[in-house]
């Protein structure tokens, strides 16, 4: 059922490590299905402090803390930055949150697991390349900076969401507070 979900709504996209490699090879291009070595290769490449802890590392990216952990055999990989303990947020902030996730987190979202706020970036394993593995640690690191403020996982936004007029108004308040200097 899900796999048929998947081919609706995302047609032509790879549903598993061998999909993606026919897929690749009907398309022309190489695909490498990236694995715990070549991770390791770029995590240090990325941040040569960064510690091996079983499936996963801990980096550190943008002065954030990213924990990265990938399991080849569901072959996921989640980049998460602890952002802040949930104790104190209100409907207002977690409305705030699901406005970014729509249109200003790009590919990290923010989440809440075991009482944090997390920003988190999650991907399949087989068909994650190093480009889109250093976008989403920027993405995470940037959404863990920009918590509070303007909710952004980057430079761009891709829109049609609230987000666009709420960073708006916070430009728009900190030009009235200027005026006076």
């Amino acid at each position: 059922m899900l796999a048929i979900w998947a081919a609706l709504v995302f047609p032509g996209a790879p549903v598993h490590a061998a999909t993606a490699e026919r897929a690749a090879g009907e398309a022309g291009a190489i695909m490498r299905p990236m694995t715990a070595e070549r991770l390791s290769r770029i995590v240090a490449a990325l941040d040569p402090d960064a510690t091996r802890h079983g499936k996963g590392w801990r980096l550190i990216v943008g002065g954030q803390i990213v924990l990265l952990t990938a399991d080849a055999e569901a072959g996921r990989l989640r980049a998460m930055v602890p952002i802040r303990s949930t104790d104190g947020l209100e409907a207002a902030d977690l409305t705030r949150l699901m406005q970014a996730n729509f249109d200003a987190a790009l590919d990290g979202r923010y989440a809440i697991a075991r009482g944090i706020l997390w920003s988190v970036f999650v991907h399949p394993l087989p068909t994650l390349d190093k480009d889109h593995l250093i976008a989403g640690l920027a993405q995470v690191a940037t959404l863990a900076q920009t918590y509070g403020t303007l909710y952004s996982g980057g430079a761009l936004q891709f829109g049609g969401g609230d987000s666009g007029d709420l960073q708006r108004s916070l430009i728009d308040e900190l030009t009235r507070r200027g005026d006076d200097i």
